[in-house]
């Protein structure tokens, strides 16, 4: 009996695993309802800032990234530098608005998916590595970066596909493009002159008064650490939750005449 009831249980619980539902007070939408779609999408990110780890849902707080590599030169000529970015967070997602939806349709993979929203602030914290020459200067020095992305815009693009498992459809993601602009970037390096703070403080002018040329230099990289950002928020996601279950059923026309 006890034997039983065990297999019983753990039945109903791998079933409540397979058939992830979101929150109730989330409101599904039908397939494409882009409007729809957008309240819900801002109502999910209001209400649960940190997350719903039983349906892949991440916390949006605080969100970590992979170490990184901005430059990387062969230690070769007059000018050479390697920078590495690592212990990285993120913060100011949650602050997120989703203004536009395109895509979601009935079937996923016959048109593009596109989400546009704005951040007012996204901060990014971490520490750094730099090693370079620039003519007689040598460069060899770590502390901390600091970055604020102000009035943040993002476009995702995202190509998918669909897995089929439990006689369900599920997402996963095969492409995954961002398009970002903004209204400012403030950054800082700290100690990036170790010996000399006057040089520090004045690089990093150089660097704020000038950062829409470094945006421009360093936008390639940025925008994938950006793309692995938002893949990491969906694609957990996408695992958990059935496509058929983010929608509100469709019901057919044989279905109502029967």
């Amino acid at each position: 009996m006890r034997d039983l009831l065990l297999t019983l249980l753990g039945l109903q619980f791998f079933g409540a695993i397979n058939s992830q539902m979101l929150p109730k007070e989330i409101p599904k939408c039908n397939f494409g309802d882009s409007q729809c779609i957008v309240k819900s999408m801002n109502a999910l990110i209001r209400k649960f800032p940190r997350g719903i780890p039983a349906l892949g849902l991440k916390p949006i707080d605080v969100v970590d990234i992979k170490d990184s590599k901005f430059w990387d030169d062969d230690r070769v000529g007059g000018f050479w530098l390697k920078f590495f970015l690592y212990e990285q967070v993120n913060y100011g997602f949650e602050n997120t608005t989703i203004t536009k939806v395109n895509g979601f349709d009935e079937n996923p993979t016959s048109s593009l998916i596109e989400i546009h929203g704005r951040i007012p602030s996204l901060i990014h914290k971490g520490s750094y590595f730099s090693e370079g020459r620039a003519w007689l200067v040598q460069l060899n020095s770590t502390g901390e970066s600091f970055s604020d992305f102000q009035n943040f815009r993002f476009v995702l693009k995202l190509k998918v596909i669909m897995e089929y498992r439990n006689h369900k459809r599920y997402l996963k993601i095969y492409e995954l493009n961002p398009f970002v602009n903004m209204d400012r970037w403030v950054f800082w390096l700290d100690n990036f002159f170790a010996e000399n703070t006057d040089a520090t403080i004045a690089i990093n002018h150089v660097f704020n008064k000038h950062w829409v040329e470094f945006w421009n230099e360093l936008e390639p990289q940025n925008l994938k650490i950006f793309a692995g950002v938002f893949r990491g928020i969906f694609e957990d996601v996408f695992a958990k939750i059935s496509y058929d279950d983010m929608f509100l059923p469709v019901y057919k026309e044989s279905e109502v005449n029967d």
